[in-house]
Order: C-alpha cells, then structure tokens, then sequence
C-alpha cells in the first residue's frame, strides 16, 4: 500500500507540471473566459504542491544548506521576471509594484514563514531548535537590505517623492548583490554548519543523481508554471482588488503570497520533521533573494522604463518593518523559541494583510 501511495504521488508531480507548462502556454498573452481562469487557478495550486516535492528531492539529494538555496533562488528569478513583465505592461500605475511585493515578500517570510515554522515545531516538540548563528547573520542581512532599498528612498532628497536618484539606486543596487554573494558564500563553504539543522530530524536513503536531474527539470517547470499562472491570475486578481476597492498595494501583496507558496510549504513540512533550521534558512534566505535580485534587476530596467521608480515605504509600513527586525532579533538570539515567539511572528503577519486591505 505504501508502495502504491508513493507510485502515485511520483506520478502525479511528474505530470502536473507539464500539463501546467501547457495550460499556460494556451491561456498566456489571451483573454480568458472564468471557466479558464478557475482552470488555470487549480493548476496553479497543484504545480505548487509539485515544486515543493522536488525541491524537497534536490534538497536531500544535495544535501543543506545547498537545498533551501536552490528552492529561494530558483522561486525569487521568477518572481523577479513576473515583477518586470508587471511592471513593463502596467505602465505607471506599476511604479511601485516592485516595492509592494519586495516588501510584501520581507513582511511574509520574515514573519508569517517563521511563525508558521516555530508553530509547527513547538507544537510537536515544545521548542524549535536552530542555529543562532547562522539565522542571526541572515536577519541582519535582511535588515540591512530592506533599509537600504525601502526606507532610505522615502528620506532622500536628491529626487522628489520616495524615489532613488540614480546614483543611490545603483549604489542600492550594487550593495544588494555584494551583500547577497558574501550571504551566499558565508552559507554554503566558509561557515556551512551555522546553517545545519541542530536536530537530526528524519533520515532516509538520497535519491539517485538521475532522479534529482528529473526533478531538477520538473522543478523549474513547476516553478515556471506557478509563476507564469500568477500573471495569468493577475488580470483577474486587479479586478477583484479594483471591485473590492483595495489600494493598488494589496495586488502585489498577493503576488508574493502566490510565489512564496512553495517556500511556506517547504518550510512548514521541514518543520515538522524538526529540521527548524532548513525552514529559517527558507524564510531570511526568500527574504534576502528577493531584495537581493530584485532591486539590482529593476535598477537596470528603470533605464528604459518611463515613470519614476517608487521604492521608499510610507511611514506604516516603515513601522511594521522596524518592529519586525526588532522581534526576529529577539526571537533569534537564543536559538531556540516557543509558542509566544510563533504568535508574536504570526500576529506582525496578520496586522501587515490588515492594514494592506485596510491601510
């Protein structure tokens, strides 16, 4: 029975996302009809069930921290070209849509991935368990970016509103990718075990290197997929919000919940195996990609896009980020955290989608 369970489920995230590759070639660059867009939404949600199995192939194959980075990076590349093309086809009233879900991608990661993370695990095992030191460097990295990419344009004065001059949008830019390269190379060769999981979790037999090649390519079909229905999704997402009459912010709010989809479920199900450490390197690793890729991307596009750039948050927003890095800093300095910590997370999460739909 076990056996057919696992045929089964081999099965169905191998076909899932390449019927989902084929409904987004059908549906993309044309009007669809409601029937098409619940179609497309269903296979939006399964691709991502889809990518979370292989990511979780790759990850035990190549083993952590190399796993949570492969699954980040590979999700944020997308969500940068989803973010381009938006921004690209959107025109000025997308000026600000690279802020919105970069922002949207900190608050969630940083808070709603960790709480949900810390819920789990200290739900299962009282305290979650991760390295203090790893996590810490990764938070102060998120830190440091998110400042620099979105609170310093609102108190710039060189260009109006909360917008770079260029010279400060390359030095952000510059800094995010220097900043981001000694990140990447800090987790993976010169301090590796700071981002090992304390506990040692669930243990299994890796998978050949001919099936983590297979699931490498139907990870980034899965991922190409959810992303590429995201944007098919989003005509009818910006009607909703419009018709609901939500500030333009909530549509890159939901952005971001949609692509980070993968990296929640990742997250929640490592865990629950009590391997904390794979899920905080999931969320800051999300977090510090996103700013990382994004921004220097953006910033070379913004020499032929027309409009100004908005980057600079308002002051609630400002707000909201300051308290988190305040929290996570607490909640990581012991590396351990319980029930408290996860509602704490969990509650920043919940003001943040409040006040997106009511700010």
């Amino acid at each position: 029975m076990i056996l057919l369970f696992r045929r089964l489920a081999t099965t169905w995230t191998a076909t899932v996302p390449i019927l989902a590759v084929a409904v987004l070639a059908l549906a993309w660059g044309r009007t669809i009809p409601p029937v098409v867009v619940v179609i497309a939404a269903l296979f939006l949600a399964a691709s991502v069930l889809a990518a979370v199995h292989h990511a979780e192939v790759i990850a035990h194959r190549v083993g952590e921290p190399f796993g949570s980075l492969v699954l980040a990076v590979a999700v944020t590349v997308i969500e940068v070209a989803l973010i381009l093309s938006l921004t690209v086809s959107g025109g000025p009233a997308a000026s600000s849509l690279a802020r919105d879900t970069v922002f949207a991608a900190v608050m969630i990661t940083c808070n709603g991935i960790v709480g949900l993370s810390l819920l789990v695990a200290a739900l299962r095992r009282r305290v979650a368990m991760f390295n203090a030191e790893g996590t810490g460097g990764a938070l102060a990295t998120v830190a440091t970016l998110s400042t620099l990419s979105l609170v310093l344009p609102t108190f710039t004065t060189s260009s109006p509103g909360p917008a770079f001059a260029p010279a400060q949008l390359a030095f952000a830019a510059l800094a995010s990718i220097v900043l981001y390269g000694l990140f990447v190379l800090t987790q993976t060769l010169r301090h590796r075990d700071y981002f090992l999981p304390v506990e040692s979790g669930d243990h299994a037999e890796p998978p050949t290197t001919r099936a983590a090649a297979g699931s490498s390519a139907l990870l980034l079909s899965a991922l190409v997929a959810v992303v590429g229905l995201a944007k098919v999704e989003s005509p009818a997402i910006e009607a909703t919000v419009r018709a609901a009459s939500l500030p333009q912010s909530a549509v890159g709010v939901v952005i971001a919940l949609l692509v980070l989809l993968p990296e929640t479920l990742a997250a929640v199900r490592a865990a629950r195996r009590a391997r904390v450490q794979v899920s905080m390197n999931l969320a800051f690793g999300s977090a510090m990609a996103s700013i990382g890729l994004t921004i220097p991307t953006i910033a070379v596009a913004s020499l032929w896009l027309k409009g100004p750039l908005l980057l600079g948050l308002g002051p609630t927003h400002i707000v909201l980020l300051g308290l988190t890095v305040v929290v996570a800093t607490l909640t990581v300095m012991p590396g351990r955290a319980g029930l408290l910590q996860a509602g704490v997370h969990l509650t920043l999460c919940a003001a943040f989608l409040l006040l997106a739909v009511s700010p």
